[in-house]
């Protein structure tokens, strides 16, 4: 009997291809692509952004692999990418549903009411940026700022004819005043813990830049407002509005429940979801005991959003409102926020990929290579912040990355850590709600119901205080030094290509 043949595993299984760094050019062409896709389809094409995306993933799966990584690598990199995201996609669907029972109570409708009563046109955009300033100073939340009393000023803005672009802009400044100097906001926390500064010394040192962007902007709000085109009939369309939400909501003081329920889950640093949720619950309940809606009315509203046919049954003919209450009643529900979801999921795909096979790191270390002054180094510190945010899409990474990239630069050059966590949250943590593929640019552009592209350039707050951590970082003024530096503060850090 014949013995049976020797097979050499190793021979036998299929070999591994050989992983390699990428170069400059190979890292940097991915991120190149991805801008050369997304921007001009987007903005002059009017392309879809997620097939936009889906290609710019698809490049850059075959630059990693042809560095080696593997398939399954890869899903490995886009699967802790949605992980870590998917706190954020379940807020976006909370706040879909909180949206429509919100409008379906008449808490929305309120707010709009009054507003249009007492601001006039030319005071919006200022007013707007001053109210969620304060708000997201309150509770250290961008998005429950936007989606709360944000989303009542968008309504306003609308009902007076305002510019909702240039709205949306100050609500989106407004709220990251606060993501970044409030000691409840979570960026504010993690900044100074990635530098190895304290938290209310951060706070302090951001007072260089952030209060001077904050006073610029409220200038340039104002006159904004006073110089923005409103056209003559735009009192009569407001009045008018006015009497539409008289006559089809009852309004009272317990409609400001919903607001009040998620405002204080932020100041008590609650859950945001099970916050969102318990509030559109009040909503949904307000709804029925106030407005006498029924519960097919509120699933309808909670899950594809509230439409104006619903106040059929309320003496009211949908066909008679005005084309002002449509737009602004007709919004919301989980559904809405399908296209928001989707292309979070294939911007972080894409980020998982540009992760697994190194780029990032490849363009750290080089730029690290660079940076020899202070103003250098806060401002490759800047546009570190900056690549991560539209790379990665999320505030967290455009911290920790570039925090834990310069963190010895810093020390090594003499400088405070408070000067990188002021920088990392300058550039960082705003940058990110102007990139249209981010989450938090995705979240503004669907609550606020404008598209990035087109509140960015008014978002004054969200990129000056970028521009005065670098005036500072080549002027000197605002720097914190290291009292005691020791030796290797003399010497030149080695960067790690």
């Amino acid at each position: 009997m014949s013995e049976m043949p020797v097979v050499d595993v190793a021979q036998a299984s299929p070999r591994r291809r050989p992983r390699r760094t990428p170069t400059l050019f190979e890292a940097a062409l991915p991120i190149v692509l991805m801008l050369a896709l997304v921007i001009p389809g987007s903005i002059w094409l009017r392309l879809n952004p997620v097939v936009l995306l889906i290609a710019a993933g698809s490049c850059a799966g075959i630059i990693a692999w042809r560095l080696g990584v593997t398939w399954e690598e890869m899903l490995r990199g886009i699967r802790e990418k949605i992980d870590s995201a998917m706190p954020a996609l379940l807020i976006l669907v909370a706040i879909g549903m909180l949206i429509g029972t919100w409008t379906l109570c008449g808490t929305i409708p309120m707010i709009v009411d009054f507003g249009l009563r007492v601001i006039e046109p030319s005071w919006i955009v200022l007013v707007a940026f001053l109210i969620t300033m304060v708000v997201s100073t309150m509770t250290g939340t961008s998005w429950g700022s936007a989606g709360t009393v944000g989303v009542a000023l968008m309504g306003v803005a609308a009902g007076l004819g305002a510019s909702l672009p240039m709205t949306a802009g100050a609500v989106v400044s407004g709220a990251y005043f606060g993501d970044k100097m409030s000691p409840l906001s979570d960026t504010t926390n993690l900044a100074p813990a990635v530098a190895g500064s304290t938290l209310f010394e951060h706070i302090r040192h951001l007072f260089y830049t952030t209060l001077p962007a904050a006073g610029v902007s409220a200038v340039l709000y104002f006159v904004l407002g006073l110089t923005q085109d409103i056209d003559a009939h735009a009192a009569a369309r407001s009045d008018t509005l006015v009497t539409a939400l008289d006559h089809a909501f009852d309004f009272n003081v317990l409609l400001l429940l919903p607001p009040v329920v998620v405002l204080a889950g932020a100041m008590m640093k609650q859950p945001p979801v099970p916050t969102i949720v318990l509030s559109s619950m009040i909503a949904a309940v307000l709804g029925m005991a106030v407005q006498g809606f029924t519960i097919h009315d509120i699933s309808d509203a909670a899950a594809t959003g509230f439409d104006v046919t619903m106040l059929a049954g309320h003496g009211v003919d949908p066909s008679q409102l005005p084309a002002a209450a449509e737009t602004l009643l007709n919004r919301g529900g989980m559904a809405s926020m399908a296209q928001t979801i989707l292309i979070g999921l294939v911007g972080f795909a894409l980020a998982g990929i540009l992760t697994e096979a190194g780029c990032m790191d490849v363009l750290m270390h080089r730029l690290l290579r660079r940076v020899r002054r202070t103003g250098g180094i806060i401002l490759a510190t800047a546009i570190s912040s900056l690549g991560t945010a539209m790379a990665m899409g999320v505030s967290y990474l455009a911290i920790l990355i570039p925090g834990q990239a310069f963190k010895n630069v810093y020390r090594e050059r003499g400088l405070a850590a408070k000067n990188l966590s002021r920088t990392l949250e300058d550039s960082g943590t705003v940058f990110v709600p102007l990139v249209p593929w981010t989450e938090a640019g995705m979240y503004m552009a669907t609550t606020l119901g404008v598209a990035t592209i087109a509140y960015a350039p008014y978002a004054f707050l969200n990129y000056l205080g970028a521009v005065f951590a670098i005036i500072c970082g080549f002027t000197g003024f605002g720097i914190a030094r290291i009292k005691t530096p020791d030796n290797a503060a003399k010497q030149p850090s080695k960067a790690v290509v």
